[in-house]
């Protein structure tokens, strides 16, 4: 494990102690005592009914996590209770945040280990989509793997990586290895495969598509193959690309030279200008696990290629 030092000089990262961080005028309190009823039962709703279906989908470790971080369905969790657990096993915290955080913001929380949060809850008539991150997305889904530590160091270390990817100007490039992995990720585990994304986490809808419907395809993780890869947004994804381990996703993360990627991204120097993948093809190289039949893409495909937006 990496440890932070007055100084930090990794993937292109120099942080000194002291500073003002980029990400203050974010923070917010979580306001925990100002929560409504409703919106107590409406985190009750969404809880019972995600558990219901990951319990055999999601990975052990993030269902584990669930009873270490004392998640239940009675009540929004509160901050400050789960951050003294937190802290204790991966030293992260979860901050509540305000508006939009911009890529170097949130490369910056997460070289400081926090993890930005809505402080909000969805409306009922929000169940099953909300484009804006809530509470729900952003605790449910992302923090409870932050208690396992090598998932806690690949996101450290995802964080110090902003800074050589905005040098760069490749940052969506990063942001797609963020949607493939820490959104969208699945793994290999004991029981078979298994969701570890918080996208696919906290998604009613997906969490049973990825794995139940053969339409997408499964390809085994690649680093190169996933920053080439385009996004959009809106919809169920027709590719998911799984992980050993997130030992393994940690080692790839620490162990890779991103420079060479990065000037082939964009064509530098004597680099060829890398080609860049849709989502819904096979290409040559793909170490594919499952070929989807893509019934559930293909009669949308053309809407969904004009909404591609990473």
């Amino acid at each position: 494990m990496h440890r932070m030092s007055d100084q930090v000089r990794e993937w292109g990262v120099i942080m000194a102690v002291g500073r003002t961080p980029s990400y203050a005028h974010l923070i917010v309190e979580q306001g925990w005592n100002d929560y409504t009823r409703k919106e107590h039962e409406t985190w009750k709703i969404l809880y019972d009914r995600q558990l219901e279906v990951l319990a055999p989908r999601a990975c052990p470790a993030y269902l584990e996590a669930h009873k270490t971080l004392g998640f239940n369905a009675t009540q929004i969790p509160d901050f400050h209770e789960v951050n003294e657990r937190l802290r204790s096993l991966t030293g992260w915290e979860v901050v509540a945040t305000s508006g939009l955080v911009k890529s170097k913001a949130f490369f910056d929380m997460l070289v400081d280990r926090k993890f930005p949060s809505g402080n909000f809850i969805r409306r009922r008539d929000q169940l099953d989509y909300l484009e804006e991150p809530d509470i729900f997305h952003d605790l449910f889904g992302h923090i409870p793997l932050l208690t396992n530590q090598a998932y806690a160091d690949y996101m450290f270390e995802y964080g110090k990586g902003g800074a050589r990817a905005i040098k760069y100007k490749t940052t969506k490039n990063l942001a797609r290895l963020n949607w493939w992995t820490i959104e969208f990720g699945l793994i290999k585990t004991e029981v078979g495969l298994r969701i570890y994304g918080a996208g696919l986490c906290s998604s009613f809808g997906e969490a049973q598509y990825c794995i139940d419907d053969p339409s997408a395809h499964h390809l085994q993780f690649d680093l190169d193959r996933c920053m080439r890869t385009s996004v959009y947004i809106n919809d169920f994804q027709p590719v998911y690309f799984v992980i050993d381990s997130f030992e393994s996703l940690f080692e790839q993360a620490v162990n890779t030279d991103f420079s060479p990627m990065y000037e082939s991204f964009k064509g530098l120097g004597e680099k060829q200008l890398a080609a860049e993948y849709l989502p819904f093809d096979l290409f040559a190289g793909d170490s594919v696990l499952r070929q989807g039949t893509q019934a559930y893409i293909d009669p949308k495909r053309q809407l969904l290629e004009s909404e591609i937006s990473i």
